[in-house]
């Protein structure tokens, strides 16, 4: 996510903060980075232009604090007016308590509508609501289909209609009615989108909206299209009066120009955004932590809640104790551990979370999430007596675990030599517990990486 700029403006931070003094000159010089950087990303030029003059009155206008370098005091002016210019803070769903909350979801099609409706109503079903999803896409069958094939995997109701002759409103109007005599709470209503922008889908949504006055109107947009997105974004806007923006694709976007451009420029709030294909890659969007993945400071507390929400509490407390008990740990304890960092993500969006992991660091790990299924293969392969004591695989026992799970000696080896290394490096430094909440089974999996 946002990797070229994220390195870009890493290495002008990074100058920086190195600064002893700040006058005139060196603020100049600086600001002409930032904006080289900022419109290489495909930033809004006039965003651009009123951070600059933003970030250079309070860099100049502001008392210098004896503890902190005139350096880091011009770090924190540029970390504060990026994380304005991404919205300030975090901008939660309005939900209605103890009545029905309807949430309307619109965009172009290949935005990733249908599939963020199914990502929302499973955070909604987690969160201990009662959602439904309505197809309201009666043009397109696939829509349909897609949206009842998601429903299947959560597990909650959908409304679509057979009738094809029936108004989406009325539809809607019908799911709205089901969803009251069923006892639901949140109501997602997926709506037809198109490949451009026009005046009948625009005309159709606005029926929607004064038929069913949602709480929520949430234009779901591609960041991948750049500068496209925020046109989209001004569009919808204009016609509908959104209330929220879903950003989706983020993880493939390197530049990150829309991201950093589409609240400055249309004041909509980003309130979602999209970093996988997974129905769990969906997050609440904190202006003041993407800054900080951006600038490569890390973001500790997201990778928390990220370990709370999808980790086995139970198994890692089961490690935990473990490790602590007995300071030891076997290839069984670590190939849950590998299940467990699976839950998680990839390897590289956790590592990005902790502070100093810069892009350059990255480079140089070999991060192929092809990895972890080798070395599962290989302790699968393993007779659960050399699952707990490794002591015992000696090179018969090596080129039979090799055969079994299709790689060299070598890359069983290989495995057992880091896992050596790094059960020794957790006994020494008691890695393996968390500071707050279950333990950290991820904790030393990075040494499999080098």
């Amino acid at each position: 996510m946002f990797d070229e700029l994220s390195e870009k403006l890493e290495g002008v931070i990074r100058r920086l903060g190195g600064r002893v003094v700040l006058n005139e000159e060196s603020v100049e010089q600086s600001l002409r980075e930032i904006r080289r950087v900022l419109l290489e990303a495909d930033v809004n030029y006039r965003l651009v232009q009123d951070f600059l003059v933003s970030v250079k009155e309070k860099a100049t206008g502001r008392e210098v604090i004896k503890s902190v370098s005139p350096g880091q005091m011009m770090v924190k002016v540029v970390y504060d007016e990026l994380v304005e210019m991404l919205g300030g803070s975090s901008k939660p769903l309005s939900l209605l308590p103890g009545q029905l909350t309807v949430i309307m979801l619109c965009g172009l099609q290949g935005s990733g509508k249908t599939t963020t409706a199914g990502k929302i109503a499973r955070r909604f079903k987690n969160d201990g609501h009662k959602p439904m999803l309505v197809a309201a896409d009666i043009y397109r069958p696939a829509a349909v289909e897609q949206l009842e094939t998601l429903a299947g995997q959560l597990d909650v109701p959908v409304f679509s209609s057979l009738d094809t002759e029936k108004e989406v409103t009325g539809i809607i109007e019908d799911a709205l009615i089901e969803a009251n005599s069923r006892g639901l709470d949140t109501v997602l209503i997926d709506t037809a989108g198109r490949l451009q922008i026009d005046r009948e889908m625009m005309d159709e949504l606005i029926r929607i909206k004064k038929a069913v006055s949602p709480q929520e109107i949430l234009l779901v947009v591609d960041g991948m299209t750049g500068q496209e997105a925020v046109n989209i974004a001004e569009s919808f806007h204009r016609e509908l009066d959104l209330t929220g923006l879903v950003l989706t694709k983020l993880d493939g976007d390197a530049r990150g120009g829309a991201a950093l451009s589409i609240y400055g420029v249309t004041k909509v709030p980003i309130k979602l955004i999209g970093v996988g294909e997974g129905l769990d890659a969906l997050e609440v969007f904190h202006p003041e932590r993407m800054v900080s993945r951006l600038l490569q400071m890390g973001d500790i507390v997201s990778l928390v809640e990220r370990a709370e929400e999808r980790m086995d509490a139970e198994e890692a407390e089961r490690l935990e104790k473990k490790m602590l008990g007995r300071g030891d740990m076997d290839l069984e304890d670590f190939l849950s551990s590998i299940s467990q960092m699976q839950k998680m993500g990839s390897m590289e969006s956790l590592l990005r979370m902790i502070p100093g992991v810069s892009g350059k660091i990255l480079k140089t790990l070999n991060l192929d999430p092809r990895r972890f299924k080798r070395l599962e293969a290989i302790i699968l392969s393993m007779t659960p007596e050399e699952r707990t004591q490794p002591k015992i695989i000696n090179a018969s026992r090596r080129r039979r675990i090799a055969l079994g799970s299709g790689v060299t000696v070598r890359d069983v080896n290989q495995l057992l030599n880091q896992f050596n290394q790094m059960r020794k490096m957790m006994k020494q430094m008691g890695l393996f517990s968390a500071h707050k909440g279950p333990g950290f089974p991820g904790n030393g999996i990075g040494t499999l990486f080098n």
